[in-house]
C-alpha cells in the first residue's frame, strides 16, 4: 500500500511538470508583424520596371524577418509582414532605403537612388 501512494506521488509530479511544459511552448507562439510604410514613387510603373521591380522583389524577401510585402504604387506604401524576433520595423526601413526608395522618415541613400532606372530616380 505504501508503495502504491508513492507511484500515485510521483505520476502527479510528472503529471504536472508536462502540463507546465506545455503551456511554456504554448505561449511561444511566433509573433507576426505588419507595418505599413509610407513611401514616394516617381513612376507609374515600379512595379513592373523591369530593373527597379524585379531587383526590389528580390531584395525585399532577403532582408532577415521579412516573410511577404505587398506594394501599393497607387497609395505608395510598402506592407511589410515580418517577424519582430528576427528584425525591427527600423531596420526593415533602412533596407528599403538602401534599394533607393524612401520609408517614412527614413530617406532613400544616394547609393540606393544611383542603382534605379532614371525614371525611377527620386
Amino acid at each position: 500500500m505504501k508503495n502504491l501512494k508513492i507511484n500515485f506521488k510521483a505520476i502527479a509530479v510528472v503529471t504536472i511538470m508536462l502540463v507546465s511544459v506545455t503551456m511554456s511552448f504554448a505561449q511561444e507562439k511566433k509573433s507576426n508583424g505588419k507595418a505599413v510604410i509610407k513611401t514616394v514613387l516617381n513612376c507609374d510603373h515600379c512595379k513592373e520596371c523591369p530593373t527597379c521591380g524585379g531587383k526590389f522583389k528580390t531584395e525585399m524577401l532577403k532582408i532577415t524577418g521579412v516573410k511577404m510585402y505587398e506594394l501599393d504604387d497607387k497609395a505608395m506604401t510598402f506592407t511589410v509582414y515580418y517577424n519582430p524576433k528576427k528584425t525591427t520595423l527600423q531596420d526593415i526601413k533602412v533596407s528599403i532605403s538602401k534599394l533607393g526608395y524612401d520609408a517614412d522618415e527614413v530617406k532613400a541613400t544616394a547609393e540606393g537612388i544611383a542603382s534605379l532606372d532614371g525614371c525611377c530616380k527620386i
